[in-house]
């Protein structure tokens, strides 16, 4: 298959977008296609669509299933493994900040937690107690914060980030000595 010139576009930026979040550009470039065809595609389609390596392809598919981005389908009359990634963009979202929660925040307040129950850390400065219970608190909100907003339907979530943009706007007016 040959992308056009706008989805060859997007499946590149994708990519390098990808590297600069953390992940591998194959693997972004990858996901890209499964969503920007929405359509499950066997490993050969994207190896000739992509011009990357099979064992390239084989790594990355591997890969987005263990981000639960892509899952492998079977279609009748074809022995082929294919792939497919959700077309719904929120439900993509919430996907990500859900594995990067548990692969990222997790352990680091699993490690915080540690550190502040061991004895040992008596024997370090105030400041820096401080700072690792500021951190954990910090994470904690902030995880809480966005499980309460991943639970909400997406027309609740739209309005919520709407309303937040415009209190945003009214505190900066506020905020603003000139006015």
């Amino acid at each position: 298959m040959n992308l056009s010139p706008t989805l060859s576009r997007f499946v590149l930026h994708w990519g390098e977008m990808g590297t600069r979040w953390g992940v591998n550009r194959t693997v972004s470039q990858i996901h890209a296609l499964l969503y920007i065809h929405g359509r499950p595609m066997h490993a050969e389609e994207i190896v000739d669509t992509l011009g990357v390596a099979r064992s390239n392809v084989s790594n990355s598919l591997r890969e987005l299933q263990s981000w639960k981005l892509a899952r492998l389908v079977h279609l009748p009359g074809d022995r082929r493994d294919h792939f497919e990634t959700s077309t719904d963009i929120w439900e993509m979202f919430r996907t990500i900040v859900r594995e990067r929660e548990q692969r990222e925040l997790a352990p680091t307040m699993t490690v915080l937690r540690e550190l502040l129950a061991d004895p040992a850390l008596s024997k370090e400065p105030a400041e820096v107690r401080l700072r690792l219970k500021a951190t954990l608190e910090f994470l904690e909100i902030l995880t809480a914060w966005s499980d309460e907003m991943l639970r909400l339907d997406v027309a609740t979530l739209t309005k919520v980030l709407k309303l937040g943009a415009r209190i945003k706007k009214l505190l900066g007016r506020e905020a603003d000595p000139k006015t």
